[in-house]
């Protein structure tokens, strides 16, 4: 069976604050790993109003410390934002207070805009260096070698599994070469899905962490009671999307009855072409909807986000959508805190 993870960018929604989305990001979390999700990944991203991960190692701990067994990662860290020593030591850190349980995923994206990238020191070209950066971050968390000069301590030998993020074939191209798990940003970008997986499967060379193929897709899943309440919690990424289309960006906005009269028929074109990788329904109907993404991709595992402005909505969406994916057994309906 497709494992079910949850990818959470910490949201903040309008009327809330960044104190509240970190504390909703640990609260799901906790009801994530009762409903038998696998992983809680958190994602970097930088001077935007309505994400409260930019500190993702931070955050990372946090979620990590609050839980028990649910594995907690970066989904991903973008790491031409940073050296890869520093990386290996944050991580190194987490892995060494929460043994087997921390993923370092690897984007080299910058996370942000043009001039949020010179503030953090980034230059134009750090993406060039991501493939090196990567075999560097490795070597810090691997074994320390005979004449080895830098050690990231704590981080050396605690082997942090490493994952190799992307919405392009350049990421699934170096995941290929160097044996490493795959996982596609389908949730945002989906349109290179079929055609990255296809080349990451057939030029996929084994590695000591890795000794076949491992693909994650990702992808938003909104489950409510009945369809017409998922479609309308779905409006408030919509409305996210076509505010990214118009030039700008925002707090997560409450959901709206009717998303036609938000948008335009080009904006409403170019949004749903991005968020083709999105679903929404009843536990009756979800199920149908999601599962030829499964058998499309033969993905091992299903990332999935869940942008919700209402924080129990968003608990409750995840769980009725492990229970309708047979993950889960039905309790009784956990309460947020």
């Amino acid at each position: 069976m497709t494992k079910l993870s949850v990818l959470d960018l910490a949201n903040i929604g309008e009327g809330f604050t960044p104190a509240d989305a970190l504390a909703n990001a640990l609260d799901l979390a906790q009801h994530a790993e009762a409903a038998g999700y696998h992983r809680f990944w958190l994602a970097e991203h930088h001077n935007l109003d309505g994400i409260a991960s930019a500190a993702t190692a931070v955050c990372i701990g946090h979620v990590a410390g609050g839980t028990n067994t649910i594995r907690v990662g970066a989904g991903g860290v973008m790491l031409p934002n940073h050296s890869p020593l520093v990386i290996a030591e944050q991580f190194g850190t987490l892995a060494t207070l929460y043994p087997d349980r921390i993923d370092l995923g690897l984007g080299r994206a910058p996370g942000t805009d043009q001039n949020t990238m010179r503030a953090m020191r980034r230059s134009a070209n750090s993406s060039d260096q991501f493939p090196q950066d990567v075999l560097e971050l490795q070597a810090l968390l691997g074994p320390p070698q005979e004449g080895q000069s830098l050690h990231a301590i704590p981080g050396e030998n605690t082997n942090v599994p490493l994952w190799i993020l992307g919405s392009s074939l350049f990421g699934a191209q170096l995941a290929a070469m160097l044996g490493l798990p795959y996982a596609f940003a389908s949730h945002f970008a989906p349109q290179a899905l079929h055609q990255a997986i296809k080349i990451y499967r057939e030029r996929f060379e084994p590695s000591a962490q890795l000794a076949k193929p491992q693909v994650m897709v990702s992808c938003n899943a909104i489950v409510a009671d009945t369809d017409d309440e998922a479609r309308r919690l779905f409006t408030s990424s919509q409305q996210t999307f076509t505010r990214m289309v118009r030039g700008g960006r925002g707090k997560l906005p409450p959901p709206i009855d009717d998303i036609e009269t938000f948008w335009s028929s080009a904006e409403k074109a170019q949004v749903s072409s991005m968020l083709a990788c999105s679903f929404y329904g009843s536990p009756k109907t979800i199920r149908a909807k999601i599962q030829p993404l499964v058998e499309a991709t033969l993905a091992d595992e299903l990332m999935v986000s869940a942008a919700i402005w209402d924080h129990s909505a968003r608990v409750r969406s995840y769980e009725l959508l492990a229970q309708a994916m047979g993950q889960a057994a039905e309790p009784a309906v956990l309460k947020s805190a």
